[in-house]
């Protein structure tokens, strides 16, 4: 018995700990071998990237541009021509991001 609780115990912590981590996103701005910077387009279906925008701690500071994207999180949305896509989320995101007019980024 106190075998089984411990092994429940263990497996909620784990759940827990994994559901709270935040996206690895890489120091060079890469997640998942997608740069995030770039012409995006925003789809229903099918996405490279789920995104959830929130008001506090965020994976990833956004900027939107209307040309030329050259820094991490410098986006600018687009119809096509794309560099990949987003679908927006509410739930189970791969990155959390945040709307900022300056200083996009990490």
């Amino acid at each position: 018995m106190k075998i089984l609780v411990s092994c429940v115990l263990a497996a909620i912590i784990c759940l827990a700990s994994s559901a709270g981590a935040s996206a690895q996103i890489s120091s060079d701005g890469y997640f998942k071998g997608i740069r995030l910077w770039g012409r995006v387009r925003v789809v229903n279906s099918f996405p490279d990237l789920k995104v959830q925008v929130v008001d506090s701690f965020p994976d990833l500071k956004v900027k939107k541009v209307s040309a030329f994207p050259s820094k991490i999180g410098e986006w600018q949305f687009v119809t096509s021509g794309e560099d990949f896509t987003i679908q927006f989320v509410d739930s189970f995101p791969d990155i959390r991001i945040k709307f900022v007019d300056a200083f996009p980024g990490l």
